[in-house]
């Protein structure tokens, strides 16, 4: 089956693609995650039950450039089960609370923490997918990646995307095919070692109950271009959710 390439141009004021080996602190890769820059293509058009993105190059268009910055983050996280209560009426809201109110909590207690973060500023990349069409919906390639295109074209997106941490939104613009790479990428080669190249198992369907199923790849960039190799491929290293 050919695969159609779908090229977005995505930049960003602040971006934070975290090492998953760092417990506490964020520190950001020098350059966009396979992983977030499906994220992206997923914000824009997705139908898990019927494909997945397939990410096969990440052009880097601005170098790498860090900024410090402190952010409040709170302790807790928010269980799948009770938002779908929620949603369906079954249970009032509860909400997640930052700072301890003892007239409402009946605590004093913090549920934030401060956090370093290094993150990226002015970021900017030219990003390549195909669509993968799940088994049994191999007819309908050519209407899912004409839709995307429309959406795509037109701005619209099921949320807003975002570069590594949801305060930090991406903005995107569909690349039309045949059109100038401008502009260039940066002219450098970095060998990153492995990098993080998703947080769960892209073999199949997935849902919103998975377990994470971490893979990693040897990331090099050349000429500041990233050719991203594709999931069943023996050079990404799968399963590894309980080493890290």
């Amino acid at each position: 089956m050919k695969y159609k390439d779908q090229a977005l141009l995505v930049w960003g004021d602040l971006a934070c693609f975290s090492r998953p080996e760092l417990k506490v602190e964020r520190f950001s890769y020098p350059i966009i995650t396979p992983s977030a820059a499906r994220g992206i293509y997923d914000a824009i058009y997705v139908k898990p039950k019927e494909f997945r993105w397939q990410i096969t190059q990440i052009e880097i268009l601005n170098p790498p450039s860090y900024l410090a910055l402190r952010r409040n983050e709170v302790k807790e996280k928010v269980n799948v089960n009770f938002v779908l209560r929620w949603m369906a009426g079954k249970e009032e809201p509860q909400p997640i609370w930052a700072d301890g109110d003892r007239e409402l909590t009946g605590s004093d207690e913090k549920g934030r923490t401060q956090r370093q973060t290094m993150a990226l500023k002015n970021v900017c990349y030219r990003l390549h997918a195909e669509i993968r069409p799940w088994p049994g919906f191999e007819k309908r390639q050519q209407a899912l990646e004409a839709q995307f295109r429309r959406r795509a074209a037109r701005g619209k997106c099921v949320y807003q995307p975002y570069l590594g941490c949801r305060e930090f939104p991406a903005y995107f613009e569909l690349v039309e095919p045949g059109a100038p790479p401008e502009p260039q990428p940066i002219g450098a080669d970095m060998d990153l070692g492995l990098m993080l190249y998703d947080v769960f198992d892209l073999s199949r369907p997935g849902t919103s109950q998975d377990k994470p199923s971490i893979s990693l790849f040897h990331c090099q960039v050349e000429k500041g271009v990233l050719r991203v190799p594709v999931y069943e491929s023996p050079s990404v290293l799968k399963g590894q959710g309980e080493a890290l």
